[in-house]
């Protein structure tokens, strides 16, 4: 099931639905960087192409962390 979470990013609000082990997972890597969960999302954001879902570039991230 996927959980539904709202934020800002780049000054608007949006909401991201992920599975809650891909937000823990996002939460262990912003804790571990002293980051907060925004500044990882929007991070993640920016690096990202156009043609990528935010959701989906999260989900690549978090798991490149957890490979590498």
């Amino acid at each position: 099931m996927l959980e539904k979470r709202s934020l800002s990013l780049s000054g608007h609000r949006t909401s991201i639905a992920l599975e809650p082990e891909f937000w823990a997972a996002l939460e262990r890597i912003a804790k571990a960087e002293t980051r907060s969960l925004a500044n990882i999302i929007g991070r993640v954001d920016s690096a990202r192409s156009p043609e990528q879902p935010l959701a989906s570039a999260l989900r690549v991230y978090a798991l490149r962390s957890v490979l590498n």
